[in-house]
């Protein structure tokens, strides 16, 4: 039973009883390359199958952070065949393997989300669904499950497309934002515009603006309102919806998945959609996209050093060191991270950890 209630910033927003809906689906995307988590990620075992932040994988985290909104045979993980296995292994017994497809190539979230609708509209034409990534870190589960109960709802028989965003904590440069409107109801404003990665001071005068969020790639709609915006602006994205086969689709994704084209579902859909509305989440988010995301989510020593597994440290300070099996020993530095494997060890200055992902052609390709 939904009902509406003021949080503390005066906000209006969904509040609930939880209950499953039956009616309504996640799809969760689940295939990147966690480059900047190397050595521990690879492209077999990219961060969302590491436990880098508690005892379950972000993969599981983001299924279990369902539960009482939607049932478990209604949520679908969309990985690539590399990754198809490990991501079985680690839902075992959490999700059915059928729930859990490999896209049979590389291409972006535009193809992505025809999938996802595509995979629901088969079993429910007109059913709510959303689609999640998978490499966010939410600890308020309560709060996270609330609002997207109420997003579903808000999305049931509408032809908006929702988001979620996220207030501004900084001025990020890393993040796309949206530019909100008006409220609309329920909780919601509608999105004016998708803004790409600004600079450090355009993104200053976004954040003080106030009217300003980020974008947290989290999307929900009705299956056919996807589908009408489709039609118009991304047709070849919508003939693979309709033609998208009942039973195993195997063969009809090895054929057509591939011809899809390259593009974010940003670009090819949201952008020019006749109306997309957002709420601000109210529950806490991280996109944990580098090393230095743990100090936030680890404890941290009186020096400043975040550490897991065999580490010591005489005079240093600010570091970063993961250990999965042999001795790191610290003497006297200060803003590293070390991160050591049984067939690589990782070095670097905490300011130099977007540049990881350089090492990628430089490595052998069993390192990868």
């Amino acid at each position: 039973m939904f009902g509406l209630g003021v949080g503390a910033a005066g906000a209006t927003h969904w509040v609930m009883s939880l209950q499953e809906n039956p009616h309504a689906y996640v799809c969760i995307m689940a295939g990147g390359s966690g480059e900047r988590f190397w050595p521990m990620s690879r492209q077999r075992t990219p961060k969302h199958l590491l436990k880098l932040f508690s005892e379950r994988t972000l993969v599981e985290d983001t299924v279990r952070r369902l539960d009482g909104v939607v049932p478990r045979a209604n949520i679908f993980v969309l990985t690539n065949e590399v990754q198809l296995a490990g991501t079985r292994a680690v839902l075992a017994g959490v999700l059915a393997e059928a729930n859990i497809i490999a896209e049979p190539a590389k291409r972006d979230s535009a193809p992505a989300a025809a999938l996802a609708t595509a995979l629901v509209r088969v079993r429910r034409r007109g059913a709510v669904m959303a689609l999640l990534p998978v490499d966010t870190l939410i600890k308020d589960h309560a709060t996270f499950a609330t609002q997207l109960a109420g997003a579903l709802a808000h999305a049931k028989d509408s032809a908006t497309l929702l988001t979620f965003a996220i207030k501004p904590s900084h001025a990020a440069t890393g993040f796309g934002y949206l530019e909100m409107g008006a409220e609309t109801g329920d909780g919601f404003r509608r999105v004016n515009r998708f803004v790409e990665k600004p600079d450090a001071a355009t993104a200053a005068r976004y954040v003080a603006s106030g009217n300003y969020a980020w974008n947290a790639g989290m999307f929900i709609w009705n299956t056919e309102a996807f589908l009408a915006e489709a039609d118009r602006h991304a047709p070849e994205l919508a003939a693979f919806i309709r033609d998208f086969p009942a039973g195993d689709p195997a063969a009809y994704l090895a054929a057509r998945f591939p011809t899809l084209p390259k593009i974010s579902v940003d670009y090819a859909i949201m952008e020019k959609a006749a109306a997309v509305e957002t709420s601000i989440a109210d529950y806490d988010w991280d996109d944990v996209g580098l090393w230095t995301a743990l100090p936030t989510h680890l404890p941290s020593d009186t020096a400043g050093n975040t550490v897991r597994g065999a580490v010591v440290a005489v005079n240093a300070a600010n570091n970063i060191a993961i250990s999965n099996g042999r001795m790191i020993a610290l003497v006297g530095v200060k803003d590293l991270v070390v991160v050591e494997t049984a067939d690589g060890v990782l070095v670097c200055h905490r300011d130099a950890v977007q540049d990881i992902k350089k090492l990628m052609p430089l490595l052998p390709k069993e390192l990868l």
